[in-house]
């Protein structure tokens, strides 16, 4: 299961190379949602470190930003865009959104959010107890005289569904596209 991201807790732990190469960790926590865009976020940077004339950040720890936007020297650019994005989804849609990110079918960071958004929804198929609980919706949808359903292999057709495709992670279930 993928750690649950409180957007509005997004925080970076904001120091300096320079400094840390001379032995300090001195730096602060800077809270995004402190802030309405990346420019606006580095200018409080810059002021946290003004004692510097041109500050190369370490961005030393982080918490609640979703892995691939951030790393020690760099920050997204479109970071804010996938914060807001995330925290209008309800923590389920979240989790699969995430999972989904995750497991290669996008980059975060590379892509606009709304278009990463429209390809997450077109191939996220809902939540389910396990693969099995999603063969047998598949075939409760199908066009099968009841006594004939009381003979299905729910287990083999799920291990059919989910060898191409479809995958699941968590309860997930998605398109294998």
């Amino acid at each position: 299961m993928i750690q649950q991201i409180n957007t509005s807790e997004a925080s970076v732990y904001v120091g300096t190379y320079a400094k840390y190469n001379n032995g300090s960790i001195f730096g602060e926590w800077l809270k995004l949602s402190d802030y309405a865009d990346k420019k606006e976020f580095y200018t409080a940077c810059k002021e946290l470190h003004r004692d510097e004339t041109d500050p190369e950040f370490m961005f030393q720890d982080f918490e609640n930003i979703p892995k691939g936007l951030i790393d020690e020297s760099w920050i997204s650019n479109n970071i804010f865009e996938v914060l807001e994005a995330l925290e209008d989804m309800d923590e389920s849609r979240q989790e699969a959104f995430l999972i989904w990110c995750n497991n290669g079918h996008q980059k975060l960071s590379e892509r606009d959010i709304d278009d990463l958004i429209s390809n997450f929804e077109d191939d996220y198929l809902g939540e389910y107890e396990d693969e099995e609980d999603f063969a047998f919706e598949l075939v409760a949808e199908m066009d099968l005289p009841e006594f004939a359903k009381t003979y299905f292999d729910y287990k083999a057709y799920a291990h059919d569904l989910f060898c191409g495709d479809y995958w699941s992670d968590s309860g997930h279930v998605f398109y294998n596209s």
